[in-house]
């Protein structure tokens, strides 16, 4: 395993490293050593999180040991006191990411790394109660379940709970060995301690802790962490929803039906109260408190319904700091809020134990507007309100409410600098903030938005050639119209017909599968709708032009319910596997579920079509409000430097959903794709800016769509004759794999082994679909007289290894 000196430290690296890799690390340590933040594009294919891994830790380790084998021949209390002691001198790393998955293969990463830090992974209740009843509630419910068997004088406790202590005292050594979700679930299963609570506790003594970042995000959670911040290293990867997740965080919608929910439940409160003190004489609950509780919930549905709401789009807007004086009109302020929250908190165990949350779906609503007051009060002087808007506007009835004839509002707190949640950081005294992601483009508007100084920035190039890329802006069709998604055009007739009939010659000259991303899911039905009634103008066929894309790759629509997301990917990747085609389509949206986070490698994602600017919608009030309290601050920062402006935030936005899409095509070094951006404002440098900067020097623009046909189709042809990449064999295969693969060549070319028998074990080591790809193009490193004899073994094995048994 190589080690690299980098600014003094050294990395220990389990490859031979690229250019651009140890740039990205010395880059993650020049950040930590000097504490100051660090904002870190680097394309996916590029062992971006392998890099940080390593350098954080190479660097970590360089200020003195991990903390694993610390409680070896030590008691408990020994143990526990020292590594409390030792982590109060060494920083501890917490590593976030967007899901759980993807810390699955942060994991995993470290796994294939020499370090082996002291470890921990943080899930929620959801993902590691083992509980009987409590597994199966979810949310507020399954946590205030959880609260309530927990307590020293519960009736009913917890097994799992109360096995946590003895098994952390007989197992010294967890998370000594990189552990996952799964491994804790199952240490749960067969040992019997609770998976929550032994994260919980295990945390406390580790050197690196994993989570979602929500869960930093989130200030009630993050207080519940037993970490010394100061000097803190934090990670945020995969952080190009890091902006829109502090917004969304640090805001609330409170619709009717909500609203309508919460005054039934403070409702069955009362009735719940009552009865107890009647039947029982329970007198631990005033029914009094959640009678004023109801009354309160009463007044602010009136005052909501009694807001003056002169049109339907525009709605009813105040600066943030209105929604004191609204609240104040009930009598909430600082001094009562604390006691609503309270009562609200009260209810909710009321709630749990009189079993009235399981026709609800196992929901308190009143817990969500308990959280509503926390935000609003969070500080004394209402500082934070200035970053606000409040906005009431007519929705669409929710059921609930049309069953009694209401109409439907919701009172919205919006905030607009999502930095408040990062500036939480600076104040607790964090060493160093490192973000990173594949595709953060544009880095400056991105900064802006978290109010955070990044002296430490990188936008780092691909480790592919400039082969394995094809990049181009169509700005016109196949008849000649030009291609314009905007608002004006895209109901055109003639733009839509060019347009399908363009994707019926991408869906013929690219193999495999291809992408094509609209603006929106409007855009996406109006083009489907069209291409399925129209056939060509100037042509003989009478098929239309749906049933001649269908004629060259199977479609796939992404569908707008989250719910059902899952079958179409299985569809694609089915659709992908059939013999009778040449391919599949997967037709999906810019900043849909396609568009994030998954993985197209290889023949699953050959090209991807932008066909448009995904813009969101001016007139959403949301948009409106955003875009005005940016102008409004421009010019307002304390440097004096101009900063971002409402018209510049909404291209930008629009610039980073086109870069996430395009994020879906070349995935890994060996893999080789094409871009083709149907829209010519593409063309403009000013858009092209705003593209991912490793992607800008290969972007060709042409006025004649024969052009991009003529150099699509000889990129592909091209491409599929490129030899494979060695290290990239070493990297698919793990040690003992490799290892065989290198005794399997040199019986090659010594001929000390059956040559049938060795290509048969050289495709059986590739076997599998992700390997399918690098096993074929293996074949150039065969020597040419074997070539023949190892063809009949692709794809052999998975074809063996997928069959029924």
């Amino acid at each position: 395993m190589p080690t690299y000196k980098i600014r003094g430290v050294d990395v220990d690296f389990p490859f031979e490293a690229y250019d651009c890799q140890l740039v990205y690390m010395e880059k993650v340590i020049q950040s930590l050593q000097e504490r100051c933040n660090a904002l870190l594009e680097s394309p996916t294919g590029t062992g971006k999180t392998l890099c940080l891994l390593c350098a954080t830790l190479g660097w970590r380790k360089s200020l003195g040991s991990f903390s694993t084998g610390s409680m070896k021949g030590e008691s408990q209390d020994q143990a526990f006191s020292q590594s409390q002691s030792d982590s109060n001198k060494l920083p501890t790393i917490v590593y976030t990411s967007r899901t759980h998955s993807q810390l699955r293969q942060v994991i995993q990463e470290l796994r294939r790394s020499n370090y082996r830090p002291k470890m921990v992974v943080l899930g929620s209740r959801e993902q590691l109660c083992i509980h009987e009843e409590v597994s199966s509630l979810r949310g507020r419910a399954q946590n205030s379940a959880c609260h309530y068997l927990c307590r020293k004088g519960a009736k009913r406790r917890c097994k799992h709970y109360f096995h946590v202590a003895e098994y952390m005292k007989s197992n010294p050594y967890l998370g000594d060995d990189p552990i996952d979700i799964e491994d804790l679930v199952n240490i749960g299963r067969k040992s019997g301690p609770c998976p929550y609570y032994l994260s919980r506790e295990l945390h406390k003594s580790v050197d690196i802790i994993f989570a979602p970042y929500n869960y930093l995000i989130d200030n009630a959670y993050r207080k519940s962490l037993a970490v010394d911040w100061t000097n803190t290293v934090l990670i945020f990867d995969e952080a190009h929803n890091l902006e829109s997740l502090c917004a969304d965080a640090a805001s609330f919608d409170l619709p009717s039906h909500l609203l309508t929910a919460c005054i039934s439940e403070a409702k069955n409160c009362i009735d719940h109260s009552v009865s107890r003190r009647e039947q029982s004489n329970d007198k631990s609950r005033n029914p009094d408190n959640f009678a004023i509780l109801r009354a309160l919930l009463l007044k602010l549905e009136k005052r909501i319904m009694d807001v003056p709401i002169e049109s339907k789009e525009s709605g009813f807007t105040k600066p943030g700091p209105y929604i004191y004086e609204l609240f104040s009109d009930l009598n909430i302020t600082h001094e009562t809020a604390s006691m609503l929250i309270a009562t609200i908190e009260d209810a909710a165990v009321l709630l749990e134990e009189s079993n009235q949350l399981q026709s609800k779906g196992n929901i308190c609503r009143l817990e969500t507007m308990g959280e509503i007051l926390k935000l609003i009060f969070k500080e004394k002087n209402n500082a934070h309100a200035k970053y606000y808007r409040v906005h009431v506007r007519e929705v669409e009835a929710h059921f609930s409410d049309s069953l009694k004839g209401k109409a439907s509002r919701s009172l919205s707190w919006w905030c607009f600098k999502p930095g408040i949640a990062m500036e939480e950081f600076s104040k607790m005294g964090v060493g160093s903030i490192i973000l990173t992601s594949g595709t953060l483009s544009p880095l400056d508007s991105f900064a802006q938005e978290l109010n955070l100084k990044f002296p430490i920035r990188l936008e780092n190039p691909h480790v592919i050639s400039s082969d394995q890329l094809w990049a181009g802006v169509v700005p016109v069709g196949p008849s000649g119209c030009s291609f314009n998604s905007s608002y004006r055009n895209r109901d055109s007739l003639e733009y839509k017909q060019d347009l399908g009939n363009a994707i019926v010659n991408f869906a013929r000259i690219v193999p495999d599968g291809l992408l094509v991303f609209f603006p929106s899911y409007y855009a996406l039905e109006q083009c489907i709708a069209c291409w399925k009634d129209m056939a060509h103008p100037n042509s003989t066929d009478s098929r239309s032009i749906w049933e001649r894309i269908c004629r060259h790759k199977f479609p796939v629509v992404e569908p707008r319910q989250s719910s059902v997301f899952s079958v179409s990917i299985e569809d694609y990747m089915s659709k992908l596997k059939d013999p009778s085609s040449s391919g599949a389509v997967f037709f999906a949206v810019c900043r849909g579920k396609v568009s994030e986070g998954l993985d197209f490698a290889d023949h699953a994602g050959r090209a991807v079509v932008i066909t448009g600017l995904p813009f969101a919608t001016r007139t959403d009030p949301k948009v409106r409000l955003k875009r005005d309290y940016l102008d409004e601050h421009a010019w307002s920062q304390n440097d004096g430097n101009k900063g971002l402006t409402g018209e510049e935030w909404y291209s930008q936005q629009a610039s980073r959903a086109v870069n996430q899409a395009v994020g879906r095509v070349i995935r890994h070094r060996d893999d080789y794709g094409a871009i083709i951006f149907c829209d010519e404002r593409f063309a403009q440098s000013q858009r092209q800016s705003q593209i991912s900067l490793w992607i800008q020097p290969h972007i060709k623009c042409y006025s004649r769509f024969g052009d991009v046909i003529f150099t699509l189709t000889r990129f592909f042809r091209d491409a599929r004759t490129r030899p494979c990449n060695k290290s990239t064999v070493r990297e698919k295969l793990n040690a003992t794999e490799y290892k065989e693969f290198v005794g399997f060549m040199k019986a090659l070319k010594s001929n000390a082994m059956k040559i049938g028998f060795v290509l048969q074990s050289i495709a059986r080591l590739f076997s599998g679909p992700e390997r399918l790809p690098l096993s074929i193009r293996f074949k150039d490193f065969i020597p040419a007289k074997y070539r023949l004899l190892y063809e009949p073994y692709l794809g052999a094995n998975d074809m063996n290894s997928s069959a029924p048994k």
